[in-house]
């Protein structure tokens, strides 16, 4: 699942949502919504949060064919 590659990938930086919302200039509850899938982050913000978490963007957003 998408938003669970996220998780992960923060998770395993060791940054908490709050952590990566500052370094990405956006609120914890942003990230929370998009880790949840509530929210679909602009392209900016999810190359913001691929750098940041040193993924590539198909390696967090790209959705996978069953």
């Amino acid at each position: 699942m998408l938003v669970n590659r996220i998780k992960i990938a923060r998770i395993e930086k060791n940054l908490t949502q709050k952590d990566l919302a500052s370094k990405v200039n956006v609120t914890r509850q942003t990230i929370g919504l998009i880790e949840a899938g509530k929210y679909n982050p602009s392209l900016k913000l999810c190359i913001d949060i691929a750098k940041t978490l040193n993924k590539t963007l198909d390696e967090l957003f790209w959705e996978r064919e069953q």
